[in-house]
């Protein structure tokens, strides 16, 4: 891929790494925080993260297996995460090319609308299903995850960020 102006090139991304921060942001899902409407999904902005940057090492399949691991820990209907992590990561794939081109902050603007589709999603099983509407303060839970996309977009990237200037004889 060609990388916009400015833009330093990354190092690749190392897979083990991917999965330990899918499996960390799974285990903090899975904290007993006391689930609030609003509070951030922070494994689907993991996994949005990781849609956009590496979208062929991490798919609507992984997507879905923790999107069931999610329903089995919450006692939620079998399906009602994984359909709305499904759904986030063909979200990302559509867009991955064009959200790349934008700094952080509107990239951050571009994933609220899936993150948005995502929840509507999962609220529209939950309903379906005979649930309660758990609340208008549903609707900040994607802008909260929004403004996580900086500071994981740096946290994630920054194993991948190379030195410059590593070496006088080889520019690259």
């Amino acid at each position: 891929m060609i990388m916009p102006r400015g833009q330093p090139l990354l190092l690749p991304v190392n897979p083990v790494f991917i999965a330990a921060s899918l499996a960390a942001a799974l285990a903090f899902n899975m904290l007993p925080l006391g689930r609030v409407p609003w509070m951030p999904d922070v494994l689907m902005v993991l996994l949005a993260f990781w849609g956009v940057h590496q979208p062929a090492r991490v798919g609507m399949g992984v997507a879905f297996v923790l999107g069931l691991c999610m329903d089995v820990h919450e006692a939620a209907l079998l399906g009602q995460h994984a359909l709305a992590y499904a759904a986030l990561m063909y979200g990302t794939h559509l867009t991955h090319r064009r959200v790349l081109w934008f700094g952080v902050w509107p990239q951050a603007l571009q994933m609220t609308g899936l993150f948005a589709v995502a929840h509507a999603l999962q609220l529209l099983v939950r309903l379906l299903s005979g649930g309660l509407f758990p609340g208008w303060s549903l609707l900040a839970a994607p802008v909260a995850e929004a403004l996580l996309w900086p500071l994981v977009s740096w946290v994630l990237l920054a194993p991948q960020r190379r030195p410059p200037d590593r070496d006088q004889n080889r520019p690259l």
